[in-house]
């Protein structure tokens, strides 16, 4: 493994610790969570959720929804760049992945593999690669989602959408759309993999769309 890239190394009191962290700091910034569940693992279950990429809240939203919701063994993909500026996400399961050069990206890929091996895993992903403009049109994603769903057997792989909304109240609402299992033929070409995930994180964000307005109307 290249010596620039930083592996998983959890730490289960470092993940209490900030799992309740991360809920007072929910409970603290947002008025309301409302959470839309489709897809709920089992004991047996193997997953790969891939969300949208948007907010700062992004690198916490997954140890929100695994300790509350998911309950498995979860690792996630984060930029190498961000993981040095925040070490301690290695303690909670993120590893890392360099998105300006594509031998390292494999091998973090590859490693994302691995870690699907043991009984119970899960694996958050932002195929976007870098926070977007918070926006309802549909994303662009890097290939590495649907390269990973042609090595994955047994996987579930679950669109998670994120959105903050900002009323007339001192707190906005933050939505959490969990979709349900996204099952393409894996004999189709890369970019059409790509083009079916892009698609059906996009219906998830029109959900929350809909909900959204139907709040404010």
């Amino acid at each position: 493994m290249n010596s620039d890239f930083i592996p998983a190394k959890e730490s289960r009191p470092v993940i209490n610790f900030f799992t309740t962290y991360t809920n007072f700091m929910l409970w603290r910034r947002f008025r309301d969570i409302h959470v839309q569940q489709l897809y709920l693992p089992d004991s047996n279950s193997k997953t790969v959720y891939f969300m949208n990429h948007h907010y700062w809240w992004d690198g916490l939203l997954p140890l929100y929804l695994n300790e509350n919701r998911f309950k498995q063994k979860a690792r996630a993909l984060m930029e190498d760049k961000q993981m040095r500026e925040y070490p301690f996400f290695s303690r909670i399961g993120a590893f890392s992945i360099d998105l300006d050069n594509t031998r390292s990206g494999i091998r973090s890929l590859r490693y994302a593999v691995e870690s699907m091996r043991r009984p119970n895993s899960s694996l958050f992903i932002y195929p976007e690669g870098k926070i977007t403009p918070v926006s309802f049109s549909k994303p662009s994603f890097k290939p590495g989602l649907s390269w990973l769903y042609r090595q994955l057997t047994d996987v579930d792989f679950v669109p998670v959408a994120f959105y903050i909304s900002h009323t007339k109240s001192n707190k906005p609402d933050l939505y959490i759309h969990v979709g349900q299992p996204c099952k393409p033929d894996k004999s189709l070409h890369s970019g059409e993999l790509t083009q079916v995930f892009e698609e059906e994180l996009h219906q998830q964000m029109m959900g929350i769309r809909d909900q959204v307005y139907q709040v404010r109307s």
